[in-house]
């Protein structure tokens, strides 16, 4: 007891209060840097965690894909902290300059625009990365499109399969084409952009199939339309303002149910 006394200042203090576990001690280890990956909110703000909160306000620096976006969701809670651009355009010198200072001890927290990172988005280089280099890595859960899109839906089973953005050129067809040999319901993001173009691919190579479509979840319009491809491209093409926004599509195989 004395010996965890002495050393307390250099002991990390674990979820539980009376587990303490070593990231330093004084004297011959380094301080141990961390690299948080911290989950924000899809549109709510309200959706953010406590412990997300905390986190980005004892980090040293947030590594976000666009400074604009996180410096707005930090100003809302007075959050001040240095921020850092981190995208899918990070160069190798990028990535090499940030693990240096984790290992010398810095605290970053890795935020995407929205949700929870290394889901679709860059992250997963820079969480591999660090993890090669044996920096401590935790995970700060929140917000995801993915799980509310599923939970909002309420489709048959217990098992589903995530794919992603749909390929904008190379591969687009491909995945469409692919769609109807997937067993269970498929989660997949698409764009403002072109989610009228998805729809008619829908139509075009799956007609039978049914379509949970998520648009603006968690905000003021939220809302789940549910049918077959035509049926949902039909209601965009009738209203406009219902094709803004982002959007993710469960795609529901009626032939293998």
């Amino acid at each position: 007891m004395e010996i965890i006394s002495k050393y307390k200042r250099g002991w990390r203090q674990s979820l539980h209060p009376l587990l303490y576990l070593p990231t330093q001690c004084y004297g011959f280890i380094h301080m141990e840097g961390k690299l948080s990956i911290v989950a924000t909110p899809i549109g709510n703000l309200e959706d953010i965690t406590l412990r997300a909160l905390r986190t980005l306000k004892e980090c040293d620096v947030v590594l976000c894909e666009d400074t604009r976006v996180t410096g707005k969701l930090l100003a809302h809670f007075e959050i001040k902290k240095k921020l850092q651009r981190y995208d899918a355009h990070a160069t190798d010198g990028v990535h090499k300059k940030i693990i240096a200072e984790l290992v010398e001890g810095k605290h970053f927290a890795l935020v995407s625009d929205a949700g929870t990172p290394g889901v679709s988005d860059p992250g997963v280089l820079l969480v591999k990365q660090a993890r090669e280099a044996s920096i401590l890595i935790e995970a700060i859960p929140g917000p995801s499109a993915v799980t509310t899109a599923v939970s909002l839906a309420g489709i048959p089973g217990n098992q589903f399969a995530f794919l992603g953005f749909i390929p904008h050129k190379k591969g687009r067809e491909t995945f469409f084409k692919n769609l109807s040999t997937h067993a269970q319901p498929a989660v997949f993001f698409e764009s403002t952009h072109r989610i009228m173009k998805t729809l008619a691919s829908l139509v075009e190579h799956t007609p039978e199939a049914k379509v949970y479509l998520g648009r603006e979840l968690t905000k003021m319009y939220e809302e789940m339309l549910v049918g077959s491809p035509e049926e949902i491209l039909s209601i965009l093409e009738e209203k406009p303002v219902k094709q803004k926004g982002e959007f993710v599509l469960i795609f529901e195989n009626k032939s293998k149910h």
